[in-house]
């Protein structure tokens, strides 16, 4: 496996089972009773940080949670943690209540990676008005709505665009220009899959690909398998499907398989999850992005602990994305 990174920012390792089957949904491992995730019980003069993921059926999110245990495991001295997840990644209501959830409980801190740029921004607000620490990472809150109502949340993750372009620029060289491709996109309203979809759209424009399909499979392997199906049965000259994160990337890849294009047909995804790296290792998909999910919310507990202590907002916090490839 062979990796390029747009950062310097130090990274430990990711180890996490990937779930395979179609539409499967996961919890975090102690959890009790479903995914409203794990609670810690208050330790006197230690303060509490809920995260608060989006489907931990997605690797990348199930990652994120073990790299967070480990992290508040390290630093048992310094903080409690209260781990959560939803089932789906389109269960934004559900997120919503695991933020009220948390402002009943009163933690100190939520660090959040939002299934909806724009409808967890009152949730967050109400946070703060509570007196507690919010920190947005992964997906960014969208800017015109954190205004609008009058907060600001410090966001720590990924350039999501430049990620996609990586990628795309490396899918394009493989290709010629007129080639026609296509889009897996993830949901609409997240900022990082709009985001995505731009990086992957200006590596396009730039290496003159054709984008003949651009659609949503809402971040899920059913969904894409079902979409990615239809657009190489509508476009059966598709040479390559660009898709936004890595469990719409395996959808597309079994839509492949069964389509009989293996080889002909290139994919490309966007997470670093173990299942695509072995796809990448057998040839049988070309690139995805890491983001490094463990330390993705090990960043946002960081800041979480800082904004605890200083008291002040601080400045967004871009971290890093590698490419990642066969060797």
């Amino acid at each position: 496996m062979r990796t390029s990174r747009t950062s310097s920012l130090p990274i430990l390792g990711l180890a996490a089972a990937f779930l395979v089957a179609l539409g499967g949904c996961g919890q975090p491992a102690d959890a009790p009773g479903g995914p409203a995730g794990s609670t810690a019980p208050a330790s006197p003069g230690k303060p509490r940080i809920a995260l608060i993921m989006k489907s931990l059926a997605n690797e990348f999110f199930a990652v994120m949670a073990e790299g967070a245990k480990a992290y508040q495991k390290e630093h048992a001295d310094q903080f409690d943690l209260i781990v959560n997840g939803i089932k789906d990644e389109r269960d934004i209501q559900r997120q919503v209540s695991l933020v009220e959830e948390m402002v009943g409980q009163n933690v100190a801190a939520i660090v959040i990676a939002p299934a909806d740029s724009k409808a967890l921004v009152s949730a967050c607000r109400h946070a703060q008005e509570a007196g507690i620490v919010v920190v947005n990472i992964d997906n960014k809150l969208d800017d015109a709505v954190l205004a609008e109502q009058g907060i600001k949340v410090p966001f720590v993750g990924p350039n999501n665009r430049a990620g996609a372009k990586l990628a795309g620029d490396y899918l394009a060289a493989k290709l010629k220009p007129g080639d026609p491709v296509a889009i897996v996109e993830g949901l609409k309203t997240a900022f990082n899959g709009q985001q995505r979809l731009l990086g992957f759209q200006d590596s396009a424009k730039a290496a003159d690909l054709k984008i003949v399909d651009s659609q949503s499979a809402q971040w899920e392997i059913a969904q894409a398998n079902r979409v990615a199906s239809a657009m190489l049965s509508e476009h059966p000259e598709i040479k390559a499907l660009m898709c936004c994160n890595d469990s719409m990337a395996l959808g597309a890849l079994a839509a492949v398989k069964a389509a009989g294009r293996s080889g002909q047909v290139e994919i490309i995804g966007y997470d670093g999850i173990a299942a695509v790296r072995t796809a990448i290792d057998e040839g049988a998909i070309l690139a995805t992005i890491d983001q490094h999910a463990d330390q993705l919310a090990v960043f946002g507990l960081q800041c979480a602990l800082d904004v605890i202590a200083k008291k002040e907002t601080p400045a967004d916090r871009t971290t890093p994305v590698d490419l990642v490839v066969k060797k």
